[in-house]
């Protein structure tokens, strides 16, 4: 199976690239008025937000001797690491070998491919695990076919969050001070890479964590999740519960309505994460006066032109009912108590995978 790959030369002049990305200041209503948040904008650094943790991911490997010269790589993705991971083998002189599954919009496969990705689609989600898993079920055929292959497995990996330390230095060279962070939560890379040296900084620092409707991460019950990129239906190693204060869980109508008022409103936008966390940062901005308030925005929405901004495919999966979101989540006491169906705030976090959980006042 050899013939999957194909040697490539390195680009390292392409690193100089990396990161550098602009943040914007956001106040327009979300529906509602608030006092302002500030975004970072990675769909302006190249190979996008993923980029850094890909090039961190493995350029690890390679210290440690795990990756070879040369040797390809082989990882899951529902498309934005694989953008990033595309950047990393160029730039490094690595093949990659992709496994999505038949939801990656047309867009990103091609785009990939372009790219020189050699990408695998599974057909089917698994029985438990969903897409995830029966892309990794597909993932370690691989890795047994080919020789040398490196998995770099963005969900546990270390080296995922490490690539979010220069971000972390990008904002505070903008902001003087921080009071709230917002993250969105997938692997886990970013919230971590970002929320522990930023915390350093401002020890008074608040984290809010932001999940999807029918993710498992922050101790829901798994279910269909067609805001791709956000939330996960397995327990990624990476995510570190301890620094989140509190956790919202947001659903695809809240997000849709939240990307198309900025996409009109400041012609800044993104996908489903953007959606999230924006409805999310200006909440957190108009409930705390004075409070100096960030996220991050995850990509662009180029992507997503025929999915979140396509006005039928919203209707035929049941996204959007031209309700506004409400002025507020819905408050429960634990993520075991109510199912959450749409944007609900718990400001008990728990890891479901110990059982360990930390009130907040």
């Amino acid at each position: 199976m050899t013939a999957l790959v194909t040697e490539r030369p390195a680009a390292p002049e392409l690193l100089a690239l990396l990161g550098h990305t602009p943040m914007a200041r956001i106040a327009i209503p979300l529906p509602h008025p608030h006092s302002g948040f500030w975004a970072k904008l990675e769909s302006r650094g190249v190979g996008g937000m993923k980029a850094r943790a890909a090039v961190a991911m493995l350029t690890g490997a390679r210290r440690r001797g795990e990756l070879l010269p040369g040797a390809p790589v082989v990882e899951s993705t529902s498309g934005t690491l694989g953008i990033g991971l595309a950047f990393a083998g160029q730039a490094l002189g690595h093949p990659v070998v992709l496994v999505g599954d038949i939801e990656l919009e047309p867009s990103i496969r091609g785009l990939l491919r372009a790219h020189g990705v050699r990408l695998e689609l599974v057909d089917r989600p698994a029985p438990r695990g969903g897409w995830q898993a029966a892309r990794i079920t597909r993932l370690r055929a691989l890795l047994a076919e080919l020789p040398d292959a490196y998995w770099p497995d963005q969900y546990n990996n270390p080296d995922n969050a490490a690539g979010y330390t220069a971000m972390a230095d990008e904002i505070t060279d903008v902001l003087d001070h921080l009071d709230i962070l917002v993250c969105s939560v997938g692997t886990g890379g970013h919230s971590a890479g970002l929320a522990i040296p930023l915390r350093r900084r401002w020890p008074r620092l608040r984290v809010i964590g932001v999940d999807s409707v029918g993710s498992t991460i922050f101790g829901q019950p798994a279910r269909p999740r067609p805001m791709r990129g956000l939330g996960s239906s397995i327990h990624p190693r990476n995510v570190r519960h301890e620094i989140f204060d509190e956790v919202h869980w947001v659903g695809p109508s809240e997000a849709v309505d939240t990307c198309r008022r900025l996409a009109r409103g400041c012609f800044v936008s993104g996908g489903w994460s953007t959606g999230a966390v924006a409805l999310v940062a200006a909440w957190a901005a108009r409930t705390n006066p004075g409070a100096v308030v960030a996220t991050v925005f995850p990509d662009g929405p180029e992507r997503y032109v025929s999915t979140l901004y396509d006005e039928d495919h919203c209707l035929r999966n049941g996204i959007g009912t031209g309700e506004p979101p409400r002025d507020r989540p819905l408050e429960i006491p634990h993520p075991g108590a109510v199912e959450a169906t749409g944007w609900t705030r718990c400001r008990t976090v728990v890891d479901p995978l110990v059982g360990s959980e930390r009130g907040v006042s």
